[in-house]
């Protein structure tokens, strides 16, 4: 069974940095497409950034600010968010899809709880 946990959110300044992670267990990390979505209240779910092998991909709105990455060793995907706005303040989640990767909330099977990101001003 898949199951993936996210760790890492906290409240912080506007302009400073955090790093998620998620620890994915009972499949194969990098034959999955991998990301992180967001969820303001009041919002729908969106697409921040996803990874699969050597492919990144990321939204308009976080480009040059967020980096994803992961260590299959480990079966853990990371997030590391600078240069922090007010704006990126929504619950973030980790998700996995073993038939495409895109930044589309629908195409992903396998999703975590998530984790609070709140930024103030």
């Amino acid at each position: 069974q898949v199951r993936l946990v996210e760790s890492g959110g906290d409240s912080v300044q506007a302009g400073g940095s955090l790093r998620l992670s998620c620890t994915a267990s009972g499949y194969t990390q990098r034959t999955y497409c991998m990301a992180w979505f967001r969820q303001a209240p009041g919002k729908e779910r969106e697409g921040v950034a996803a990874i699969y092998t050597d492919s990144t991909y990321y939204a308009d709105s976080v480009k040059g600010r967020f980096t994803i990455s992961q260590d299959n060793a480990k079966n853990t995907l990371f997030l590391q968010m600078n240069s922090l706005k007010p704006e990126d303040t929504a619950m973030y989640y980790c998700a996995a899809d073993n038939v495409r990767c895109s930044l589309v909330a629908a195409n992903f099977d396998y999703w975590g709880q998530g984790t609070q990101v709140t930024v103030s001003s």
